[in-house]
This record gives C-alpha cells, structure tokens and sequence, in this order.
C-alpha cells in the first residue's frame, strides 16, 4: 500500500511516504496556492492508496491541497486533535481548541523520548509545551515567533526592517536591535517555561525543538534536542489507527 503523509501548516507544506510504520524522506514544498497542485502532481506517484493530512493552514490552502490530492490519491484522511489517543492525553477540556500540529508534535515526541520533554514548536508562532514521561500534557504556551514579531513591527513601523541584524547583548545599531530583542523575548519564554516546568515535575524536562525557524533559536540551546519532522511522526502514529479513539 502507497500511502503518504502531509503536513500544511501557516508557513510550509512538508510531506512524506510512509514505510513500514516510519516517516520516509521529507520534502517541503511551495506554501503559495498557486504552486501547490503543480509541485504536488511533480511529486507524487501516479496513484496512491492513503493520504493522510494534518492542516492549521487557512481554508484556501487546505482546499487546495485537497483539491490536488484527490488527482492522486484514492483515500484522504484529516487528522484531528483527540482528549485521548492510547497513552498520551491533552489538557484541554477542548480539544478543537488545540491545533493539530501541536498535538501530533507532542504525540510524536513522547512516543519517541519517553521521558518529561518540554516541546518548543518554532513557526508562525512559538509554541511551548509540557508533556510528562507517562504521556500527560500538562499545558503550554503560544507568543508570536521572532520572524512574526519583526513582521509585526514593520506592519506598524515601515522604517523598522524585517530582516538583517545579529543578536547582540546590547546592540548599536537598528537592525542588530530588532535581532536581539525579537529573539531575546522567544529565548527568555523558553527559560521561564523550563524553570516552570522544573517546578512542577521535580527535574528538569528534555527541550525538544521542531518547527522551521528553530536554527537562530537552536544555536542559543545547546542543550536542546532538535527533531526535524516530529508533527509528521506523530502523523504517522496517528495513522497507525484505523479508527483513533
């Protein structure tokens, strides 16, 4: 059996086979709509029997993506955040509240760590998260990523630049100030929610960081465990389950 899994979030479209239980090779793909069914059909099989997809993107894209597959592939599946699946369990009295990409993130994490992780998820935004080692989600964190904060700041301030600079401790120039201060606050979040997090468990947790904008973040926390595709892995265990529960 062919099948595939696809990973549409705010920024990108990562996918990949699945073989044998495990995530193949990933790819990332063009997020802008137009492009999309094109990269899609260069890419796939000409048939495929599954498709499995997990989407936080807007509906433009996900119908996109969707119109595209179904050149392909012979079943679609849309994952969809669970209270329980097996033994790992969500905070949320709501599950919907909780975006699938942040549950099939820590679904993959604790199936592959087994211990307490504290899981930082870095996109559109930056997502910070506390999974104990039997597999209880005891809650997180969301602010703006430092790309969106500088984006955030141009919208308001057009003489303020996107891009450019290098974090400084105290910078002397504009570009170098908005390096520092943007990924300052993202590095001081991810301290406080660790030693937050020592609190509550009794020992500090694992850092584990996913996400596309990791590698300003990563160079800061050397300590921390970079994993590359975990929404994917959890994807994939999602779709180990006929029927999730």
């Amino acid at each position: 059996m062919s099948t595939w899994l696809f990973d549409l979030g705010n920024t990108r479209l990562k996918c990949a086979p699945l073989r044998d239980g495990r995530v193949g090779d990933v790819v990332a793909l063009p997020h802008r709509e137009a492009d999309l069914a094109d990269a899609l059909l260069r890419l796939l099989p000409e048939r495929i029997d599954v498709a499995h997809v997990a989407s936080v993107a807007n509906e433009a894209l996900r119908v996109a993506l969707l119109q595209a597959l179904t050149l392909r592939a012979r079943r679609i599946t849309l994952a969809r955040t669970q209270r329980v699946f097996g033994g790992f369990r969500i905070a949320y009295a709501q599950p919907h509240k909780l975006g699938v990409d942040r549950f099939l993130a820590m679904l993959g994490a604790h199936a592959r760590f087994r211990e307490p992780v504290l899981l930082c998820g870095v996109g559109t935004a930056l997502t910070v998260d506390l999974v104990d080692a039997d597999g209880l989600h005891l809650g997180g964190r969301i602010a703006p990523s430092p790309t969106l904060m500088r984006e955030a700041l141009h919208e308001r301030a057009p003489h303020l630049p996107v891009h450019g600079g290098e974090p400084v401790d105290f910078a002397a120039d504009t570009e170098d100030a908005l390096a520092s201060g943007c990924e300052g606050a993202a590095l001081a979040l991810i301290e406080a929610s660790r030693i937050a997090a020592q609190r509550r468990l009794g020992r500090m947790p694992r850092l584990v960081l996913h996400g596309g904008g990791v590698e300003e973040l990563a160079a800061c926390l050397p300590d921390a465990t970079h994993a590359t595709a975990l929404v994917l892995d959890g994807l994939a265990i999602w779709a180990s389950v006929d029927t999730p529960g």
